[in-house]
């Protein structure tokens, strides 16, 4: 046995029921007859092997550095509830717990954080690595560690840290999961030892994907290759907060309530991709700038119409960007998420219900670990009692509940990322009429397999890491950039740099556990106040009084501007475009017990564009979700009606298009002709506008939706935004008059289809609704193609639309309509992060589960998102769901996407999944009464 991991008694996980271990069994021995076949190679791996990383759920284990026993109950689902009497001890358990069944997700993960990929996966990591290594997350992890976290924070990381290396004490890479078996067989990597940053340096990788608008940023920029000024403020319109309500309605901000409740007019909070930092409705640059080329506004905060060294540069980065690995996200499009939350007033138990659904790309195992982390008397010693989840690797709970106070999290959407145009000169850069040397590091990486690798990361002194420098394209292009008059000679070129909250070193990690501990609204704020990054959307709910009291909170380090909004790349040598510091936490938008008694965050406006007197962004999501979920409610509580747990539930699963309730009735009045596609238009008669899996009304709907948006803009967009291989002869850029057929080019798409535009979100459905009464607008026209007649007017588009969906859809699923169901289209596969879409086939079909046909899609409540621009494929997907009744409990419900294993042959591997893809929820037990009665399985942990 490993020396300081003695096992008393050994049992292996409890059954789960006899189809569940049927499962597994069947599983393990598809595994061990796969392996047989050739995996690795020709190596061989027998049962034990196969069997060898499944943790010890009985009895008990000797762990070195505890101070006294720690129980660990595994309900049905193999969920863990710690007890311990020592923060230090929780959090060791906590450790060792999660190392049991994610330590290869772990591992994975802060190999990502410290761009070290290619020491487990070899050479074709190499380029991540050095994008990685560029950004600094772990340096930056480090820094936080060293300088900016409590003491008590460092105590509980390293008693976490002690935990996991406890697990992995004399352990083979074998011993720990089948992966490492896999990577046995073409390298010696052997896992190291885990440490304190570890651990925080993976909410700098949540940050990252949760960044903001930076691809906005990127997108609008790059647009200008092929349109104008105005067609690019049509694709970003104006946030509608006359039809989809902000978060904050009634609130404040400690020492400007009186401004915010009255309206400043001071400016706006952005709205949509419109109105810039002057709350104007225009450009607010229009001529200023000096990557303008003409001096033209835009509509969407500053003006623009770069060179095509600027075109190539974002093109570049693009790439470099889609190739980096994701970790809570499809790289930072698309990510949404759901959280509401009822006053006692308006429930059935008469205190608050708290739901929440963070929208994140799909993985298995889940991004999410669910567990409880129980001192079994609070006290100085122990403070804490607290469930909910977490994420393998982090001490502490996320998103949860403890005895006093329930909250829930969405990404706020707020601008903490800018990007600067760089002049480089020799060994430095212009800033304010002078060179400054850049700072510099050099970078080792390491290779599996292969070669070492050095690279060097150039910054700039206010710690702007250039991001050009990772790909050579872009240095060459940097050279050569073009760029207006304004701007500096070009001498040795431009460089892209990056500016983000979260590459100083924060506090977030602080914040966790100060959450977790708060017992009411003043301790909650405290604990918001050190949330840094990323920035979130918290609601707040607690059991005190007579009916318990609601919130809202905006935290996060914001940044202001000198001048520019953030809504496009800023010429990094003019001071004036620098960040001038961050808004005072006090002067963040919160709310306390509303009189509507309700508050609804679904990443819409946080604040209305004339009430708040900072820029928080120009890119809110549009708030079609956040409205629906409004209006379900207020259907609910009129009339004093009350809601109940199940109400959320349900409200979750919501599957309603808004965008078919706009479109269809102008589709049924269109003459389509053919008689096969008049039928599939007949679908749409009466249909409810639900997103149902069985749906053939919804396979159609979606399918022209889809075609209505490549028609009118897709086709019209640049290459860079366009799905990589979709080629379409266009009229040279360059071209200012009507152009000869042969005259034309072939360019071809360059972006992943998961990523590319239009990808149909609620900003689509936003462009679409206001273009509807523009029937005659230029959107609407198409060249003929094939036989397919040319379109002059919305309608006939329209029409196109319908006459090209009923034949995509027969292609895809049959002439006969009957067949037809939006499932079949609207698919969710599981993937194994890393060899499940890297490795062999067989490992592939072992490692991987699904599909699954799913209800739901893009912008609705029940947020199974897909991209139109790519198919119907899912590609983000309610990460969890979770309902808290603050009244009793043990009475709240959760469910995750996958299961707590990160074993793919464990029955706990997905044992969740098929009750997510249904709608259901699992109880989830609190006290130790009910934890008692659901417990499976039983560990103590020994000292």
């Amino acid at each position: 046995m490993p020396p300081n991991t003695t096992a008393t008694t050994g049992h292996k996980p409890g059954k789960s029921g006899r189809k569940k271990g049927r499962k597994a069994r069947l599983i393990v021995l598809l595994l061990v007859l796969a392996v047989i076949g050739g995996i690795g190679g020709g190596g061989y791996w027998s049962v034990s092997t196969v069997r060898a990383s499944f943790p010890q759920t009985k009895g008990s284990i000797t762990l070195q550095g505890l101070s006294g026993p720690v129980d660990v109950k595994r309900d049905g689902y193999g969920i863990p509830q710690v007890y311990a009497s020592s923060d230090a001890d929780l959090f060791m358990a906590q450790g060792f717990v999660q190392a049991q069944d994610r330590f290869y997700e772990m591992d994975v993960r802060r190999h990502m954080t410290s761009g070290r990929l290619s020491e487990m996966f070899g050479k074709t990591q190499v380029d991540n690595d050095a994008f990685l290594r560029t950004l600094g997350w772990d340096r930056v992890a480090q820094q936080e560690y060293d300088t900016k976290l409590s003491a008590s924070t460092k105590k509980y990381l390293q008693a976490y840290a002690k935990g996991v290396n406890a697990y992995l004490a004399g352990k083979d890479g074998k011993d720990i999961s089948l992966e490492y078996a896999a990577l046995g067989f073409s390298n010696d990597y052997k896992p190291a030892q885990w440490t304190p940053v570890d651990s925080v340096a993976w909410l700098k990788a949540m940050a990252w994907d949760l960044r903001g608008n930076m691809q906005d940023e990127i997108d609008r920029a790059l647009m200008t290759s092929r349109l104008g000024p105005q067609q690019i403020a049509d694709l970003y319109p104006q946030y509608p907060y006359d039809r989809n309500k902000a978060i904050v309605q009634e609130g404040g901000y400690d020492e400007l309530t009186h401004s915010f409740e009255q309206g400043s007019g001071r400016g706006t909070s952005g709205s949509g991709g419109g109105s810039g930092s002057s709350g104007s409705g225009s450009g607010t640059s229009g001529s200023g700038t000096s990557l303008n080329g003409t001096g033209t506004g835009t509509g969407t905060g500053t003006g623009t119409s770069s060179g095509a060294g600027l075109q190539s540069q974002l093109a570049g980065l693009y790439k470099v960007l889609d190739d980096v690995p994701t970790a809570v996200g499809v790289n930072g499009n698309g990510i949404g998420s759901n959280s509401w939350v009822v006053g006692g007033d308006h429930t059935i138990t008469g205190k608050p219900l708290l739901a929440n659904d963070p929208h994140l790309s799909a993985s298995l195992p889940s991004v999410w670990y669910q567990m409880g982390l129980h001192c079994r008397s609070v006290s100085s010693a122990c403070r804490y009692d607290v469930t909910g989840y977490t994420f393998a690797g982090m001490p502490g709970v996320v998103i949860g509940h403890n005895k006093d106070i329930a909250w829930g999290m969405t990404n706020s959407g707020v601008d903490v990322t800018d990007l600067y145009l760089e002049k480089v000169t020799g060994d430095g850069y212009l800033y304010g009429g002078k060179v400054r040397p850049f700072v510099t590091r050099e970078e080792t990486i390491k290779v599996a397999g292969g070669e070492t690798k050095k690279i060097v990361v150039r910054q700039t002194q206010d710690g702007m890491p250039l991001l050009s420098d990772r790909d050579d394209e872009l240095v060459k292009v940097g050279k050569k950039a073009t760029v207006d008059t304004a701007a500096p000679d070009r001498g040795d070129g431009y460089a892209m740099a990056l500016k983000w909250t979260a590459l100083q070193p924060g506090t977030s990690m602080d914040a966790v556990f100060a959450m977790d501990r708060a017992t009411g609204w003043k301790e909650f704020r405290a604990a918001a106040k050190l949330f840094d990054v990323p920035s979130q959307n918290l609601i707040y709910a607690d059991s005190k009084g007579a009916k318990g009291d609601i919130g809202y909170q905006l935290p996060g380090k914001i940044p202001t501007r000198g001048k520019g909004d953030g809504s496009l790349p800023a010429p990094g040598w003019d001071p004036k475009y620098r960040w001038t510091g961050y808004i005072d936490f006090d002067k963040l938008p919160y709310e306390y017990n509303p009189e509507r008694g309700y508050v609804v965050t679904a990443n819409q406006a946080v604040v209305d564009a004339d009430k708040y007197p900072y820029t928080l962004t120009t890119d809110w999501g549009y708030g079609t979700r956040s409205q629906r979920i409004a209006d379900l409610i207020e259907s609910k509580i009129k009339g004093d009606g009350k809601m109940s747990t199940d109400d959320m539930r349900q409200m979750q699963l919501d599957n309603s298009s808004e965008v078919a309730k706009l479109l269809v009735p102008t589709l049924l009045k269109i003459d389509v002709g053919d008689k096969d596609v008049r039928q599939a238009q007949e679908l749409l008669e009466g249909w409810d506008y639900t997103q149902d899996a069985d749906s053939a009304a919804a396979a159609y709907f979606n399918s022209v939706w889809r075609n209505v948006l490549k028609l009118a803009f897709g086709n019209k967009l640049p290459k860079e935004l366009r799905v990589e291989g979709q080629c379409l002869w266009v009229d040279p850029v360059s071209t200012t008059g009507p152009v000869d057929e042969t005259d034309k080019v072939r360019e071809c798409g360059q972006r992943d289809a998961d990523q590319a535009q239009p990808d149909g979100g609620d900003r689509w459905f936003e462009v679409v609704r206001t273009l509807m009464d523009k029937p005659d607008s230029d959107w609407w026209k198409a060249p003929r193609s094939g036989t397919r007649p040319a379109a002059h007017n919305r309608d006939e588009l329209f029409k196109r639309a319908m006459i090209d969906a009923r034949w995509e859809l027969t292609a895809k699923l049959g002439k006969d309509i009957d067949t037809w169901s939006w499932g079949r289209l609207h698919r969710l596969f599981l993937k194994n992060q890393t060899l499940g879409t890297e490795g062999p086939g067989i490992l592939k079909y072992v490692l991987n589960r699904g599909p699954y046909k799913l209800s739901g899609g893009e912008a609705a409540v029940n947020a199974t998102g897909w991209n139109a621009a790519g198919g119907y494929g899912v590609v983000w997907v309610p990460s969890m769901r979770m309902v808290v009744n603050l009244d009793n409990l043990d009475k709240s419900k959760w469910i995750n996407l996958s299961g707590a294993s990160g074993h793919a042959y464990s029955a706990h591997y997905t044992d969740q999944t098929d009750k997510w893809a249904k709608g259901e929820l699992l109880p989830w037990s609190f006290s130790s009464d009910a934890v008692d009665k659901s417990t499976s399985d039983t560990l103590v942990l020994r000292p």
